[in-house]
């Protein structure tokens, strides 16, 4: 058996074998497996999938020359049923159901890997703006380790759907196989990528991969003959979601381009006058608006557009709150800064990524630290309520832009924004992302323009 290690067994097997070509596709299943200690590498460190990984080869490699010395010894020349498994047929039949629970527990483990690998890769995505917000759960304080429910119920609903399409595990290989090529070959062209950033020499950029890429290149084309075989789901599934992000990355650019931030500081005399206004009804004692700017000098131009244009909000104080996810596990704080002294404030609040989102109940801290400080009144601004003490109300204001109506759009960019707003419905809403209490916010719509409005050949009779 150790023979098989000879690579000329395996040459000899693809040039005079009648189609030896295409059994690399059952043979590539030999390699698969491994992938899954990889898509676990951040919860559990580099190190140890190295270590892992050099067990697990040598106890593949002796299974393997287990189950082909069995062939050898008792099928020599004869035809092996297919419905039996060589894996199971080499144990004792005291030793049976011990294997079959092994194997189970190892199916468990390697699949384990996966959804964790897969709460990552969504984790990241949605750091990237690459998928809509879903809620996330740590459960440790690495960064790493992470749940998030509506994934798992995804693959879950996923798993379900394999299992009575293909009914039998033996029907998915051609999936699976697939799959696990592709995945490869993405893999590949990343790390070409992350070479080249980190500008290591030409022959490790290109040398390295072009070494991997045409091993795996050979293997994914080997396993093209199973695309009607099964192959094909493989295909639809990543399409749908690339075909998802795609559309969601592009609406996303399509925003940023056409949201403005403008300069504070002309608006503060309007603001003020506002607040004097006694003829406009008053929205709150204080507004409290999430800012997309990051410093004191501008605000983001659709606020502008709630306050003044939308419906006129007069308020006592204004707040815009500007808020930072860090990388660390834990800590939160915050900075203010006045821009109208005891009127208008700018709030920066930074916090780890395992604290849980909690801005209303931060944001009311950092209101009483201030009253401590003297720097705002606690107090109602109504007559009526402050002389019995009744302390000011708070009423945040969540904005979600909107293309306005008279855009002309080219098709493909309504396609864009129709596309959008439908995966913003399985999206977790600002208010709870946040940890907003629901009772104190409004929700507006501010539109945005990304087209000029075309202009109406329209003439006045009278």
């Amino acid at each position: 058996m150790l023979t098989a290690l000879n690579p000329y067994y395996a040459y000899n097997l693809l040039v005079n074998y009648p189609s030896g070509f295409w059994l690399l596709g059952a043979v590539f299943l030999c390699t698969t497996g491994g992938e899954a200690l990889y898509s676990d590498l951040g919860h559990c460190g580099k190190q140890n999938i190295r270590l892992s990984w050099s067990f697990v080869i040598v106890m593949l490699l002796l299974c393997y020359f287990g189950q082909g010395a069995y062939l050898i010894t008792n099928w020599d020349g004869n035809h092996w049923p297919e419905a039996k498994s060589t894996f199971y047929s080499i144990m004792p039949e005291w030793f049976l159901p011990y294997g079959i629970a092994i194997a189970t527990l190892a199916t468990i483990i390697a699949s384990q890997a996966l959804i964790s690998g897969c709460f990552t890769l969504v984790n990241e995505a949605m750091k990237l703006r690459l998928w809509p917000n879903l809620r996330v759960i740590y459960p440790t304080t690495h960064q790493g380790q992470m749940y998030i429910p509506g994934i798992n119920w995804f693959l879950f609903l996923g798993c379900v759907a394999v299992v009575l399409l293909f009914r039998e595990s033996r029907n998915m290989e051609a999936a699976y196989g697939l799959a696990i090529t592709i995945n490869m070959l993405m893999t590949t062209l990343l790390l070409t990528y992350l070479l080249y950033v980190q500008r290591r020499s030409a022959i490790i950029v290109w040398g390295v991969p072009m070494l991997l890429l045409s091993i795996e290149i050979v293997f994914f084309v080997s396993n093209l003959l199973k695309f009607t075989h099964g192959g094909w789901f493989t295909f639809m599934i990543a399409q749908a979601l690339f075909f998802g992000m795609w559309i969601f990355y592009q609406a996303r650019l399509l925003r940023k381009k056409h949201i403005e931030f403008v300069e504070i500081k002309d608006y503060i005399a309007p603001l003020k006058d506002l607040m004097h206004d006694e003829t406009i009804a008053k929205e709150a004692n204080n507004l409290v608006y999430l800012s997309m700017a990051n410093d004191k000098s501008h605000i983001d131009s659709n606020i502008i557009y709630s306050i003044f244009r939308k419906r006129p909000k007069r308020a006592d104080i204004y707040w815009f709150v500007h808020v930072d996810i860090s990388n660390e596990p834990f800590g939160v704080n915050y900075s203010v800064e006045s821009i109208v002294p005891g009127r208008i404030f700018f709030v920066r609040l930074n916090f780890g990524f395992k604290v849980e989102h909690k801005v209303n109940l931060m944001f009311s801290q950092i209101v009483e630290d201030m009253v401590k400080n003297g720097e705002v009144d606690e107090l109602s601004h109504y007559p009526s309520l402050r002389k019995h003490g009744m302390h000011a109300d708070f009423k945040f204001i969540l904005l979600n832009s909107r293309v306005a109506i008279d855009d002309a759009l080219t098709p493909m960019e309504q396609f864009i924004v129709k596309g959008y707003r439908f995966i913003k419905t399985i999206s977790l809403s600002t208010a709870e992302d946040f940890g907003l209490e629901l009772t104190n916010v409004e929700t507006e719509t501010a539109p945005i323009k990304v087209a000029p409005p075309p202009r109406l050949n329209l003439q006045r009779l009278k």
